[in-house]
């Protein structure tokens, strides 16, 4: 595995860089890359942007917006916040599992005596609060992890960005936050490393999670160029926001494996338009069983066979396909 050092602050040159390492870039080698990015929100794949944020205080705080290639929920992140990501090359890419991705991360916090564990899903908590999201896609033989690291981000804006601005509801929203995340900075006061800023932070880190690659990578000038015309397609309004249309119907569900949020038109019993959102994970474009319910009778045992056509019954990690059914009819 290769170290790719970016320094780069913009959210939308280090997802293309993660996008054209998995598309473009012919090699078998794999991949790691330790970031960090100006205050922005980073959107799941398959969620709705405009139901997830507080476009008023991010466009005010000119907080970054950008949807990721991965699934699972919202993130809020700042210079005080890390991301890490891994490419794979060679990797199972209908399988999605997060153990084997976070455990260098685990063991390089516990070194530096961080009681770091991970749950059953995708976070990493630390005494029972989260401080690390973790996602997973995959093309073809190629696999991304990437995950967040909360090291002194500022809680307030994480919630003032993310809800209406209500000056009780974000005192109230502060304080469930806190009782649920965690900056990994709170639990190092009692170690040596205890003033540690963002960057040092980041030098420990990479001390100790370099040992076991194989060196560092530069990115060519030709390379760079690339990417930073993918990050375009990243900053556009059209990948972050789309056009999202009115729908008839919404239902919801929150299983083992995440939000299902289906929004339907249903026209004469027939589904005419169907759009997925959620923090769900998938194996695949969720695109594939939208379209595949449009024209499908409003019906339990149409929509579920419409569903089974497609591997609906594996597309979702711990979701299962009567689940689906139950957000559609």
């Amino acid at each position: 595995m290769l170290y790719i050092e970016n320094n780069s602050c913009d959210p939308y040159f280090n997802f293309a860089t993660e996008y054209y390492i998995m598309h473009e870039k012919d090699t078998t080698d794999d991949f790691f890359m330790f970031w960090r990015t100006t205050p922005t929100l980073m959107i799941g794949r398959n969620q709705n942007t405009s139901a997830e944020i507080n476009e008023e205080h991010v466009k005010e705080k000119n907080i970054n917006v950008v949807r990721r290639i991965s699934g699972g929920g919202t993130i809020y992140t700042d210079l005080n916040g890390w991301q890490f990501s891994f490419i794979t090359k060679g990797a199972d890419s209908k399988k999605i599992e997060f153990e084997t991705f976070t455990k260098p991360i685990l063991n390089a916090l516990n070194d530096l005596g961080v009681p770091a564990e991970f749950n059953n899903r995708n976070d990493l908590l630390i005494r029972g609060k989260k401080f690390s999201g973790n996602a997973q896609c995959s093309i073809e033989t190629c696999k991304l992890h990437h995950g967040s690291l909360l090291f002194d981000t500022d809680i307030s804006e994480l919630v003032r960005s993310l809800t209406v601005a209500d000056d009780k509801l974000i005192a109230k929203g502060i304080k469930s936050v806190r009782q649920r995340v965690t900056n990994i900075k709170e639990h190092m006061q009692d170690s040596p490393n205890k003033d540690l800023d963002s960057l040092g932070f980041r030098d420990l880190m990479l001390e100790y999670l370099q040992k076991d690659m194989d060196g560092k990578y530069d990115l060519t000038d030709d390379e760079l160029k690339r990417i930073n015309e993918i990050a375009d397609d990243f900053r556009s309004w059209e990948w972050n926001y789309g056009n999202s249309p009115e729908f008839e119907r919404v239902k919801s569900n929150r299983f083992a494996g995440g939000k299902l949020e289906v929004h339907l038109n249903v026209d004469k019993g027939r589904i005419k338009n169907c759009k997925m959102y959620g923090d769900f994970f998938t194996t695949g474009d969720v695109s594939v069983l939208e379209s595949a319910l449009v024209g499908c009778m409003h019906k339990e045992d149409e929509v579920r066979k419409a569903l089974s056509t497609v591997g609906g019954e594996n597309f979702f990690y711990m979701i299962t396909l009567d689940e689906i059914v139950s957000c559609v009819i």
